[in-house]
């Protein structure tokens, strides 16, 4: 009788994958500052153009400590974060039921995608001046601006999770006597959550990307105003500064919506080992 071999542990190999993508990530980070560094220091670029990170640190510190234009960084950081997360939660409200509604209808789609079709790729900066027509040049008009950035990419991956399930999901639910709420919280939202999840990830990027767009007009704090005043006097350091720190926002809002997703769908956990 020939024995079987012994199944070979995979934990092992998962801690080494993490252990190696962390330090090829930390050596990617190292060598951008080294080539910054360099740059800067050997006078490549010019420094009103290109600071050296001891500037930017610099005026990280001073926007920090004593503020940039009335409001320190924190307060810059909490007001855009704050419109950010308003304008993402209300196209995730209305765009993830949409998509549903979308994704297990023809009808609906052929009635409602010319509309999404024709204002995704409408420039920010040109949609935001009829924003402003209509709603003025208060909150209103940028949390409008920021809800339409993203909901396009929500209702998008939305229908393609849907449209993905294999029907013999819902045909069994159906046979169970699953009634339309059953089948929303239960079969499509279950299903299709690891798509919608992307699509929200990609969706927030969008959001960010039209953020200095919404701040640019009669705002007197955040970080893209402050990013944008900063450009009209040539103040690199801090431009580059909220650029960093913008990203920086953006990378914990990503892994803070990861987390509620492996939170909430334990098996995408599973799947991704």
């Amino acid at each position: 009788m020939i024995e079987e071999p012994l199944p070979i542990p995979d934990a092992p190999k998962r801690s080494y994958k993490v252990s190696r993508s962390l330090k090829l990530s930390t050596f990617s980070v190292c060598l951008m500052f080294a080539v910054w560094i360099f740059v800067t220091s050997t006078g490549l670029a010019n420094k009103l153009f290109l600071p050296p990170p001891a500037d930017v640190w610099g005026a990280f510190v001073k926007a920090s400590v004593k503020g940039y234009q009335g409001s320190t960084l924190f307060e810059h950081v909490t007001v855009s974060v704050a419109r950010i997360l308003a304008g993402f939660l209300l196209a995730c409200l209305v765009g993830i039921p949409l998509g549903i509604l979308m994704g297990v209808s023809k009808d609906a789609r052929a009635l409602l995608n010319p509309f999404i079709e024709f204002y995704r790729p409408l420039p920010p900066l040109g949609l935001y001046t009829l924003l402003v027509m209509w709603l003025g040049i208060g909150e209103e008009s940028k949390l409008a601006l920021l809800f339409l950035a993203g909901l396009p990419g929500i209702i998008i991956s939305t229908i393609q999770a849907v449209e993905s399930l294999d029907p013999i999901y819902e045909r069994a639910a159906l046979a169970l006597g699953a009634s339309k709420r059953d089948l929303l919280f239960h079969v499509y939202l279950p299903g299709a959550g690891p798509i919608i999840l992307a699509g929200m990830r990609i969706s927030l990027g969008f959001v960010y990307t039209v953020l200095v767009a919404a701040e640019i007009v009669a705002a007197t704090a955040g970080i893209g105003w402050m990013i944008w005043d900063a450009a009209k006097f040539l103040l690199s350091d801090v431009v580059i500064m909220g650029l960093i720190v913008l990203g920086i926002t953006g990378i914990g809002l990503d892994m803070i919506l990861r987390a509620i997703g492996n939170a909430l769908m334990p098996w995408m956990r599973k799947r991704s080992r």
